[in-house]
């Protein structure tokens, strides 16, 4: 396997991968995973965070530290990015002083700009649209599971947001079946569903659906998220009368198949969108999916920094 696959490429959506580059990031992930590799280098990563992080600033940094380099946390308060320095004046010098750049920021828009006017790899670490780096974790946690990916299926129940749009790329992409399951005017994002469902073509389904019981039904993975994302925190009590019917409960994951798994991004609502019974449960991966962050973003460091 190449570590190189993605030498000096942006990954700002699941949709920049191929079947083929997507496979060979999971592997690569596990393998490093399983310290059969060991890659150094001396390269910067800087993290450009306009959104709080725990997961994903710790996970970046410690990959990164872990083979050799060095991490520059950008914090957005004391840069001239917070007195309205241009994104694309930023991106410039940033591309002179770094070798790699992970941005989470609330506009895809912005992301976009940084990736075209800086040459360096940048890494949509999230935005509103989308979650990349979540979703390897994802997959290279289901992989562990069930040792493939061909043929499950997962449902999405709640929030049609960020995590919800990455899903449907990476499951059409990795061949997995796909049922988001939101409340009618909380759908993902309608250019995105279409953009999976091209890449599933006739191998895999892409499904949306208002019935959670429906797209729970006989599934292997069982996957939420907040109701309420940052920046709508003001929503959060207003929606929950909405989203009840969509909480993964008990009763709920009775209707998956008998060996399905638990996923949640984090940070979770405990008694929202899902019960803690569920979560703490036996077929919560949670914490294997929230260790693998640091896998898969390892993998995907070493992928796009051209790392042997």
């Amino acid at each position: 396997m190449s570590v190189a696959t993605l030498n000096g490429r942006d990954l700002l959506s699941m949709a920049d991968l191929s079947v083929a580059e997507l496979r060979d990031l999971l592997d690569l992930a596990i393998d490093l995973k399983a310290k059969k590799l060991n890659p150094r280098c001396e390269k910067i990563l800087g993290l450009l965070f306009t959104k709080a992080s725990t997961r994903t600033r710790v996970s970046f940094s410690a990959a990164m530290y872990q083979i050799g380099g060095q991490v520059l946390d950008l914090n957005v308060n004391v840069t001239q990015v917070s007195r309205g320095e241009p994104v694309e004046d930023t991106a410039r010098v940033l591309d002179r002083y770094l070798d790699v750049l992970a941005i989470r920021t609330y506009e895809q828009q912005e992301l976009e700009t940084f990736a075209r006017y800086a040459k360096i790899p940048v890494i949509n670490a999230l935005t509103d649209l989308e979650h990349p780096c979540q979703v390897l974790a994802d997959l290279q946690t289901i992989k562990e599971e069930f040792g493939q990916l061909d043929g499950l299926t997962l449902a999405y129940v709640g929030d049609g947001n960020n995590m919800a749009n990455s899903l449907m790329l990476g499951c059409a992409l990795s061949g997995m079946n796909v049922r988001v399951a939101a409340p009618a005017g909380f759908e993902p994002n309608a250019g995105v569903l279409e953009q999976a469902k091209a890449i599933a073509g006739d191998r895999t389904e892409v499904t949306l659906t208002q019935d959670a019981q429906a797209a729970v039904q006989g599934a292997q993975i069982v996957y939420t998220d907040v109701w309420a994302s940052m920046g709508q925190e003001d929503l959060a009590d207003s929606r929950i009368p909405v989203f009840m019917p969509y909480q993964v409960n008990e009763d709920l994951m009775n209707k998956a198949d008998s060996k399905a798994i638990v996923l949640h991004c984090l940070p979770a609502h405990r008694g929202e969108e899902i019960t803690n019974g569920v979560i703490e449960g036996n077929q919560s991966r949670v914490w294997d999916e929230a260790e693998n962050r640091l896998h898969a973003q390892k993998a995907l460091l070493v992928s796009v920094l051209g790392v042997e």
